[in-house]
């Protein structure tokens, strides 16, 4: 049974995708995360609320959200230094990071010794097309380490753009707020746990 006011996303959203890259190996380590005993996501209710809000929003337009990653234990935030502090490990380097160096990471704000995730009220995300069930084009790819994620980044056409407007001012409109580095990536306005960091494992019950 969760605990802190915490809901499976499953039973509150009724039309959106997971693709939980953390529990396989489809990310930028390359192996399952650290406290990822399932691809069931969880957030705080406060958070899955307003996302509610934004499934409602999309939805009339024929989109619908494709989630990532919600609530990160802590020990999958360890899991992600202990990597990045490991320079022979560069098993994924050509597809998420091909242009910077490990060591960087953490000083250029693509990892954090402590993530909002943990706090259980952000989310990475984004939309895709409810008649094909395929994501939008967004101009570059999930959890990629460079200035094509940022927002702003001009080198991208103006469709990709436009899609990722669309994803801002939707997630502003439901009380969410962005990271400029990464287009996919949002935390409640008002999180209520804005100075707790949970470590409890993702399980499916």
């Amino acid at each position: 049974m969760l605990k802190w006011d915490f809901v499976y996303l499953d039973e509150v959203l009724h039309q959106s995708q997971y693709e939980v890259r953390y529990h396989g190996i489809n990310n930028f380590i390359g192996k399952k995360i650290d406290g990822y005993h399932s691809d069931r996501l969880v957030m705080t209710s406060q958070a899955a609320a307003a996302l509610q809000k934004a499934e409602h929003l999309l939805d009339s337009m024929g989109l619908g959200l494709h989630i990532y990653d919600t609530y990160r234990p802590q020990r999958a935030v360890d899991h992600f230094q202990s990597w990045a502090n490991n320079p022979s490990d560069t098993l994924t380097k050509a597809i998420f990071y091909p242009d910077q160096k490990k060591k960087d990471l953490f000083h250029l704000g693509y990892i954090a010794s402590r993530s909002g995730h943990s706090r259980g009220s952000t989310i990475d995300l984004t939309i895709y097309a409810l008649d094909d069930g395929l994501p939008i084009d967004m101009g570059g790819a999930y959890d990629f380490f460079g200035i094509i994620s940022h927002h702003g980044y001009e080198a991208i056409t103006l469709e990709q753009k436009a899609n990722r407007i669309l994803l801002k001012n939707i997630m502003a409109q439901c009380g969410f707020r962005s990271y400029d580095k990464e287009w996919w990536h949002y935390t409640l306005v008002d999180e209520p746990y804005p100075d707790r960091y949970f470590d409890f494992i993702v399980e499916s019950e």
